[in-house]
């Protein structure tokens, strides 16, 4: 079975967001950092859908749940 190794640019595409490196790094210092208690995944700032994909990224595919990880540490 063959992994990928997904960019944080990636992630962004699929959450329908800006992802060049300037727009990435302005999202995060926007919304960063969010309380301790707070899952990336129930972030106030994302929509349904995008909770919604990055919930199904973190339980179904362990290449992309790596980015999502990454992204949480960003955020918090």
């Amino acid at each position: 079975m063959e992994t990928m190794n997904h960019e944080f640019h990636e992630l962004f595409e699929q959450l329908g967001l800006p992802s060049s490196e300037s727009d990435i790094r302005a999202f995060i210092e926007s919304h960063r950092p969010l309380p301790g208690d707070v899952k990336v995944t129930e972030a106030p700032f994302w929509t349904d859908s995008q909770a919604g994909l990055l919930k199904e990224l973190l339980l179904d595919d362990a290449d992309w749940a790596v980015v999502v990880d990454q992204l949480n540490v960003a955020l918090h």
